[in-house]
């Protein structure tokens, strides 16, 4: 059974950076390199970037599947659309529903947000990623790159999924 626990404290705020790293090292480094993944891991997955994020009304969630932390999600209502900024499952615990249930959970958190579709960027070479967001129903957009300083940018496609 999967469920899903808001973090509002920064013990569950610890809990999700500490998962970020690890799922982050080991599936963005061959993709974007270990530098660039501290850097990110710092600048937007540590306990103080996510609090920080919190307060400006993004919704962090921690996944739970049979009782044990499986991953985390992040999500903020933007005008009429849901902008899905994380959606991470831990290695060992792929392939058991996980990700599916959790983009179900956002669907309807979208819909009950009257909220017209789901949009969210994914990198360019993540093409596994890429896949399963197009099963579940996800359309290209075409390419975005954004400068996230350092010298560093997120070259990603933006998807889109109408609700």
């Amino acid at each position: 059974m999967t469920t899903f626990i808001k973090a509002k404290d920064k013990k569950a705020y610890g809990l999700i950076a500490k998962l970020a790293s690890t799922i982050w090292k080991e599936h963005y480094s061959p993709i974007i390199g270990s530098d660039q993944v501290a850097y990110m891991l710092n600048k937007f997955q540590s306990a103080e970037a996510i609090a920080s994020q919190v307060n400006q009304g993004i919704q962090y969630y921690l996944i739970f599947h049979n009782s044990k932390v499986a991953g985390y999600l992040a999500f903020e209502k933007q005008h009429s659309e849901l902008f899905l900024s994380k959606i991470y499952v831990s290695k060992d615990m792929r392939g058991k529903g996980i990700g599916k249930a959790a983009m179900e959970f956002v669907v309807r958190e979208g819909q009950y947000m009257d909220c017209k579709q789901i949009s969210l960027t994914v990198n360019k070479q993540n093409t596994g990623s890429i896949k399963a967001y197009e099963k579940l129903g996800f359309h290209n957009q075409g390419g975005i790159v954004q400068d996230i300083g350092k010298g560093y940018v997120m070259d990603d496609f933006l998807l889109i999924k109408p609700l």
